[in-house]
C-alpha cells in the first residue's frame, strides 16, 4: 500500500501545498495574514515551508469557508475557540502530570527517610 504524499516529506513548498489543497498560492499567502495560527516557516531565501499540520490547518480553514460558509472572521473565531479548548485541555494535562510528579517526589523523599 502506497504512503500518502503528505506523510513522506517533512516540509512542503507553497506550490506543493497549492496542488495538495486545490487552493491558489495567493490564497495561502492571504490566509497567513488573516489567521495568526497559520505560520509556515520560511527558509533563508524567504520561501515558505509548510508542515503536514500546516496543510491540515489549511484544509480546516478551507472547510470552514466553503462547507460551513463562514466568513474569514467567523472561521478565525471558530479556530481560535477550538485552539483555546485544546490549549485548556493541554494545560489540565500538564497540571495533572506536575501533580503526579510532585506526589512521586514526595513518596521518594518519604522512602528515603527510612534509609539514612
Amino acid at each position: 500500500m502506497a504512503k500518502s504524499n503528505t506523510k513522506e516529506k517533512r516540509y512542503y513548498s507553497i506550490s506543493e501545498v497549492s496542488r495538495i489543497t486545490g487552493l491558489e498560492p495567493y490564497v495561502l499567502r492571504y490566509w497567513e495574514k488573516e489567521f495568526p495560527i497559520l505560520k509556515p516557516r520560511k527558509n533563508r531565501g524567504g520561501s515558505r515551508l509548510y508542515t503536514s499540520s500546516d496543510i491540515e490547518l489549511v484544509n480546516r480553514i478551507n472547510h470552514l469557508r466553503t462547507k460551513e460558509k463562514l466568513t474569514i472572521a467567523g472561521a478565525r473565531t471558530k479556530l481560535m475557540l477550538k485552539k483555546s479548548a485544546a490549549y485548556k485541555e493541554e494545560m489540565v494535562a500538564r497540571a495533572k502530570a506536575k501533580t503526579l510528579a510532585g506526589q512521586i517526589r514526595k513518596d521518594i523523599e518519604d522512602l528515603l527517610k527510612f534509609f539514612p
